[in-house]
């Protein structure tokens, strides 16, 4: 098989390059040259927010594709462009979406049938500097529609909801590790028996790989079961990888919302009972498993992440257009002393 990955240097990207080799394909990889290319590939670069200068050095090249592998989360405009130039030199295309196209609130068990976003297109973020401007939701609605415009029923949309593993560029679970690592008394977002969602990047990415190998199309929420692991199993799983001493104190909700602590981005991937829980770490997730989706078990993640992490010096990277997560440890002590 021969790739094409938009992107893959970082985190999913990155896992699905690093899979692809592994399966002895052919990869060719066009990114920004920000960060060196995984050997093994060759690289082309180019910037895509640059239209079709920016696409020089693709549309250049002589080859065609069995696949194209995109994870685009800015101005839709950047799909709608590298898919029209693709669209007859390769046979078929996979978008990393998300599940944040859903219409919020998205109820439990909503499935790949339930209403989205609404007036995303393919062609918002047009004018020049206004790549910053399309939220979240509507930049990948707007990706998903620029892929099923230019591929039709060769466009896979992948909607993942919360991402962690190796690679982790946002700072998730690369913050709860380096909080627990030092020890002491943390605070721990209850109840234990909280149900999250969630794929590890690798297995999100083996099933990217498999999935287009055998043809398919459409939607499909690439989630693990809501439940996979609970907030309990993900930082008992922190503190013994760590080996410290870190004793988790496990505090009330309402207490964690009184005191002004922010779910998601104080506490990462904890969020309280209600409709953001329910959007998040309770989605569909039945046809992507019988479509051969399986996820590895959170103590796996969370040991993996850790060594990754050990290989950096502890430190992991944080992308630019994302702010960086984790509880103020001023607001910290205040809980503590409670």
């Amino acid at each position: 098989m021969k790739l094409l990955m938009l992107g893959g240097t970082e985190f999913v990207g990155r896992a699905v390059t690093d899979a692809a080799l592994t399966r002895d394909w052919q990869v060719t990889v066009f990114h920004r040259g920000h960060h060196a290319p995984p050997p093994g590939v060759r690289a082309l670069t180019g910037d895509r927010t640059g239209g079709a200068a920016g696409l020089a050095a693709l549309a250049a090249h002589g080859g065609d594709w069995d696949l194209v592998v995109d994870t685009w989360s800015g101005a839709p405009t950047a799909v709608r462009d590298a898919a029209r130039l693709l669209a007859g030199r390769a046979g078929h295309y996979t978008y990393v979406s998300s599940r944040s196209v859903y219409a919020y609130p998205a109820p439990a068990g909503l499935d790949e049938d339930g209403p989205l976003v609404a007036g995303a297109s393919p062609d918002e973020g047009e004018r020049a500097g206004e790549a910053g401007d399309v939220p979240y939701d509507r930049a990948k609605r707007g990706g998903e529609l620029a892929a099923l415009d230019a591929f039709g029923d060769r466009a896979l949309l992948a909607r993942a909801g919360l991402i962690i593993g190796p690679g982790e560029n946002i700072g998730r679970l690369p913050w709860w590790l380096s909080r627990i690592a030092r020890g002491g008394p943390v605070i721990a977002p209850g109840p234990r028996t909280a149900q999250l969602q969630y794929i590890d990047a690798r297995d999100l990415a083996a099933w990217l790989l498999d999935a287009a190998a055998a043809g398919l199309h459409g939607a499909y929420n690439t989630v693990s079961r809501s439940g996979h692991a609970t907030m309990g199993e993900l930082l008992d799983a922190c503190v013994r990888v760590t080996g410290s001493d870190a004793e988790l104190r496990w505090t009330d909700p309402d207490v964690l919302l009184a005191a002004g602590v922010e779910p998601w981005s104080d506490l990462p991937i904890w969020l309280p009972e209600g409709e953001l829980h329910d959007t998040l770490h309770r989605g569909g997730h039945a046809k992507a498993h019988a479509a051969g989706l399986r996820c590895r078990p959170v103590g796996e993640t969370v040991a993996d992440t850790w060594a990754w992490l050990g290989e950096r010096g502890g430190v992991a990277p944080q992308r630019p257009d994302r702010p960086a997560v984790g509880l103020d440890p001023r607001l910290e002590e205040k809980l503590l002393a409670r």
